[in-house]
């Protein structure tokens, strides 16, 4: 920790300049350079930055009427973050590179086109069950969106079923945390999902795979074994996307607990 000199201008110093930190100890000066840490970012982290640029790049290229035409849709458009006034709306831009991701987490990753947005329906979700397959863990939901809505969700292979078909355009994402059974919530250890529609109109599976590695459950839940069943825990924020439109709903999170 060097000792700073004061000289003719500066008889002492606070705070920081550059990579230069000033601070005191016992009365005295002193400086020190700020460390730099590098972190590249796990490979989900990397991926989801390299979507966002290429989102920025394409919102870039857009033509300027095209670009108007999107700020126009996005006035309807609410904020998903707080606080939620009615009175407020998101941009244009928001707007569009939100679509672009909820297509890429849809694995169509593609510059979307302008169209009107709908609000979404109600929807909450519950846990039925959990299997283990393997090494793979399937969970099992069920869900109310097509009660609110008065339509059927389908499985996207099914035959159309008349005008209302639509529905089957909405697809859940779920970020999850599995940890022991009084584990709390890290939002860093939260991994994306999208989840398989069945052919049941109110019932949905997500599929973790290789689940235990992923979370690092072979130690961290030792306290949770239960007879021959492992307990866990599952913090989990979850949301639709409109595979139509690439636009996404506000989200809502639950935490449930469930033995395999």
């Amino acid at each position: 920790m060097p000792l700073y000199t004061e000289n003719t201008r500066f008889t002492d110093c606070w705070g920081s300049m550059g990579n230069i930190s000033f601070y005191h100890r016992d009365g005295k000066c002193y400086w020190r350079t700020k460390p730099k840490t590098v972190f590249p970012g796990t490979p989900a982290q990397l991926s989801n930055a390299a979507i966002h640029r290429r989102a920025i790049k394409a919102w870039r290229e857009l033509e300027h009427d095209v670009q108007l035409e999107w700020s126009a849709i996005a006035k309807g458009v609410p904020s998903k973050q707080l606080p939620y006034d009615p009175g407020t709306h998101i941009s244009g831009y928001n707007l569009f590179v939100s679509a672009y991701h909820g297509f890429a987490q849809l694995g169509d990753e593609h510059t979307p086109d302008p169209k009107p947005f709908t609000p979404f329906p109600q929807f909450s979700i519950t846990l039925d069950d959990a299997t283990v397959i393997e090494e793979d863990l399937l969970i099992t939901f069920s869900t109310d969106i097509a009660s609110h809505t008065g339509r059927p969700l389908v499985a996207p292979d099914l035959p159309a079923l008349g005008p209302d078909r639509e529905i089957e355009h909405l697809h859940f994402v779920l970020k999850l945390q599995i940890t022991h059974p009084s584990g709390g919530i890290r939002p860093g250890l939260m991994r994306s999902f999208l989840s398989m529609q069945t052919e049941s109109p109110d019932r949905i599976h997500v599929l973790i795979p290789d689940y235990k590695n992923v979370w690092h459950l072979d130690t961290s839940v030792i306290a949770g074994l239960t007879g021959n069943h492992q307990q866990y825990q599952a913090h989990i924020r979850y949301f639709l996307i409109d595979s139509q439109t690439g636009y996404r709903s506000r989200e809502q999170q639950i935490s449930v607990r469930f033995k395999v």
